[in-house]
């Protein structure tokens, strides 16, 4: 690593610790990565063990939580839960990445007919509200994990090609593109070299906003019975569960529904942390 490039990842982490949004979102991310790690170890009751004698258990010390309708821990199962929404939000998200950014950035360096014809593709998959994109994959597919993050992935496709093409747009007129044009580079070279290097800040940032839109999204689905099929813990099925319950039992809606709340907070506290510390074009604000 050159000189030139320690000293902007050194602006970089500096500017970054100093910025309060993305250090308390940082934090939030790592309890929650966390928690899904060593869920096994922590977790204090079997997430999927019944026990009706438990059933509708107020909040004590045995159940911070309580407990649902047919005596699970409320806390194992949120924390089993974290698995599910984050393993859902960072692959469905990391696929989007892949096929967002090569569409985009394709379309923002060649341009013309390429560009015209992609982003009108993606414009299509957009005007279509997220939720009822993803319902009507899902239910093609069938309701499944990997059907989920399929779903996911191509619902924020679209999001991620548009920002892409956007960054791509911006540094394909950089002096340092033309000339590497000016001396025969092949189209593969500039790409990888020049273009998609200049993008990722701002891919950054939409990809830490977007998980967090999964994340709601897959918990939605989860709802709605199209997700996660039981006896999986999932925060969106916990909710779907317990919905009947919350005149006697609010716990069984709460804590899922705050585990939610505090995961779309921590990825949103991130990506507007990125968003101040880089600038549109991805570089590093002085």
């Amino acid at each position: 690593m050159t000189e030139e490039k320690k000293a902007h990842y050194g602006r970089f982490l500096r500017q970054f610790r100093r910025n309060q949004k993305a250090m308390i979102g940082l934090l939030i991310i790592l309890g929650l990565v966390l928690t899904a790690l060593f869920a096994p170890v922590i977790a204090p009751h079997d997430p999927e063990a019944t026990n009706i004698p438990d059933r509708e258990l107020a909040p004590s010390l045995e159940h911070p939580m309580g407990t649902d309708d047919l005596g699970r821990d409320i806390l194992s199962r949120v924390m089993f839960g974290t698995q599910i929404s984050l393993y859902v939000g960072f692959t469905s998200i990391s696929a989007a990445m892949i096929m967002g950014t090569t569409i985009g950035v394709v379309a923002g360096y060649y341009q013309g007919k390429i560009d015209e014809g992609l982003m009108r593709a993606m414009d299509a998959m957009m005007s279509f509200p997220p939720i009822l994109l993803a319902l009507t994959i899902v239910a093609v597919l069938e309701p499944s994990l990997n059907n989920v993050i399929i779903a996911l992935a191509l619902v924020y496709t679209p999001f991620i090609a548009r920002v892409a093409r956007s960054a791509a747009l911006s540094v394909r007129n950089e002096s340092y593109v033309e000339a590497a044009i000016a001396r025969g580079e092949s189209d593969r070279y500039i790409i990888f070299r020049e273009v998609l290097p200049n993008c990722v800040g701002p891919l950054l940032v939409q990809a830490s906003i977007n998980i967090a839109f999964t994340m709601l999204l897959e918990a939605s689905l989860s709802f709605l019975g199209l997700g996660v099929q039981p006896p999986t813990p999932s925060w969106g099925l916990m909710i779907n569960q317990g919905w009947a319950f919350m005149g006697d039992a609010p716990w069984l809606v709460f804590f899922p529904a705050l585990a939610i709340a505090i995961a779309v907070i921590g990825f949103n506290l991130l990506g507007d942390g990125l968003r101040d510390v880089l600038d549109p074009k991805g570089e590093i604000i002085e």
